[in-house]
């Protein structure tokens, strides 16, 4: 906070007094660096150096009002106590509970998690989904089913399938009558037995998070009017073509009026019903006395907010087509029925900046993150040295993998940076997972062991994990050994506590100890800790550097 205000003061100032106020400031913090490797303190051989006390010192400052309470002494003072503490919570192993190692086993998979995304990955992503939020694109594909752990062998058919179609559509064949006849996509093609129309591929507008991520970029990247190269999604093999891409419409809020009756008859009451809305009626009692849509009709005939691609088309059409709110469509047919729409809000696109946060959100939410997470292994993959042992490798040709003994498979299958992962570790991955080729499971465990290895070494790459860690661990053994030399002595040892009154009578008002309990406790505590401290600091070695306790204060005062 003070080089920001600072900064601010500089602004308002000449250009020269802005140099030579940056340069003294430089020379400053060039002193202050080369202190900050210096030991401040001592406490029983473990040395804390001035850049550790003034990074928990400074941590909280600006929160501490009173300028005592500021003191760099009387901080110093309560840093020791507290380092003394947490020496002593470790020397009784309160670190060895399993309620603490359950905790801190949960506090660091929260603390790492940002670490485990690539930021820069994740920024440029949401830039691209703004662009498919505010612009919608119209496509038609063809699907050739493939399990997503379908055999090699299959997994090849199914893409020399696609490749095929692509050729004749390609050689001038009509999109929509290729996909009627090849598609696997059921709804490409007439269903006698329904009556349904196929859609020839036709998939209408569609904007981001609509369909799944990869046939969402496929859609995107390929140019209108252009067939795309075959892609894979869980579903299997596609190819598509982009007929137009447009500006988003947004999203609507109306309400309508649904008579279910497709007859004459339907026919003759929504036009009753709407001769009385141009009498002006009110459409919302009108929809609950006439309207036989039963989850909006009690509501006004509400709907829930919709963009494009969410009704069926006429209806959507008709929703779109009405430019004023409080407007009113004329009555209109879709397979449901006979309609009204009134028109309730508006909704554009919002700007970027309004709508980033809801998308990284969104994205962290969706599938989409793996891809960040892939991209953070895939920079892993470039940093670490790891080395296949292709021999070793041998055992994913196994079929009885699963089976194979354990001394046979001690032999190193690859190395990250020297560990070794063996054989062994990837057979008990395998066991329970007879889903998927082993050839795939392979790639996901070197993914994860590599994931591993970097989280276990993150406090060793991340001074500011490292140091957050640190200080949650023993923040938490702290608040164990608290509650076990003071906070229940002094609530459950009654004895004690009433013999702490009678020797401190003098001090309260009250005649008995019931009438201020929670005064006479919370001053119990103090002593207890001041006992406690004493006790400590009695049987441990602390030397203070004053030369540079006194370098500190200076510095601080001057800030």
């Amino acid at each position: 906070n003070c080089i920001i205000k600072e900064e601010i003061v500089l602004l308002k100032k000449s250009v020269m007094k802005r140099r030579v106020v940056s340069i003294c400031m430089l020379l400053v913090a060039l002193g202050v660096s080369s202190q900050n490797k210096k030991t401040l303190v001592t406490i029983n051989k473990e040395v804390t150096t001035v850049a550790d006390f003034k990074r928990i010192y400074e941590k909280n400052l600006d929160a501490i009002d009173s300028e005592e309470a500021k003191s760099v002494e009387n901080n110093l003072t309560l840093y020791i106590n507290y380092k003394l503490k947490v020496a002593q919570a470790y020397q009784l192993k309160f670190d060895t509970l399993p309620s603490y190692k359950k905790e801190i086993a949960m506090y660091r998979e929260q603390l790492m998690a940002p670490y485990l995304q690539d930021t820069t990955f994740i920024a440029d992503l949401v830039k691209e989904i703004y662009f498919r939020t505010k612009n919608e694109v119209k496509a038609k594909h063809i699907l050739v089913r493939a399990p997503k752990d379908a055999a090699p062998k299959d997994t090849l058919i199914a893409y020399t399938n696609i490749a095929a179609i692509r050729d004749r559509i390609l050689n001038g064949e009509d999109f929509e009558k290729v996909a009627a006849e090849t598609s696997e996509d059921k709804s490409a093609r007439d269903d006698p037995r329904s009556g349904r129309k196929g859609n020839n591929g036709n998939l209408g507008y569609f904007n981001a998070f609509k369909m799944v991520s990869s046939f969402e970029d496929a859609a995107y990247r390929t140019k209108v009017g252009a067939v795309s190269k075959p892609f894979r999604t869980q579903f299997g093999y596609h190819i598509l073509k982009v007929d137009a891409l447009r500006a988003s419409k947004g999203a609507l809020e109306v309400a309508h009026i649904l008579i279910t009756d497709t007859t004459a008859v339907g026919k003759s009451k929504i036009d009753e019903v709407y001769t009385k809305i141009q009498e002006n009626e009110a459409f919302e009692k009108l929809a609950a006395t006439y309207s036989q849509d039963g989850g909006s009709k009690l509501k006004g005939g509400k709907l829930n907010k919709f963009g494009t691609g969410r009704m069926v088309k006429p209806f959507e059409d008709a929703a779109f087509s009405l430019q004023k709110e409080g407007a009113v469509s004329k009555p209109f047919r879709t397979r449901f029925g006979w309609h009204i729409v009134k028109l309730l809000a508006k909704h554009p696109v919002k700007p970027f900046l309004e709508l980033r946060e809801e998308l990284t959100d969104k994205i962290k939410r969706s599938p989409r993150m793996q891809m960040s997470e892939t991209a953070v292994v895939n920079k892993l993959k470039a940093a670490y040295a790891i080395i296949d042992n292709e021999v070793a490798k041998d055992i994913l040709e196994d079929l009885n993998i699963r089976s194979l003994p354990k001394d046979s498979l001690q032999k190193v299958l690859f190395s990250i940076n020297g560990t070794d992962i063996k054989q062994e570790a990837f057979v008990s991955y395998v066991q329970n997972k007879k889903n998927k080729p082993t050839y795939m499971l392979f790639d996901n465990f070197k993914n994860e062991q590599i994931l591993a290895y970097y989280k276990e070494n993150l406090v060793y790459t991340e001074p500011a994990y490292a140091h957050t860690l640190k200080e949650y661990e023993d923040g938490l053994l702290l608040f164990e050994l608290m509650q076990e030399k003071i906070w229940n002595v002094s609530s459950k040892d009654t004895l004690a506590l009433k013999t702490y009154f009678a020797e401190n009578r003098g001090k309260y008002k009250a005649e008995t100890l019931k009438d201020i309990k929670g005064e006479v406790m919370n001053d119990y505590q103090i002593f207890l800790e001041k006992n406690w401290i004493s006790e400590l600091r009695g049987k441990s070695d602390v030397k203070i550097r004053k030369k540079q306790l006194k370098r500190l204060i200076k510095f601080y005062g001057n800030r």
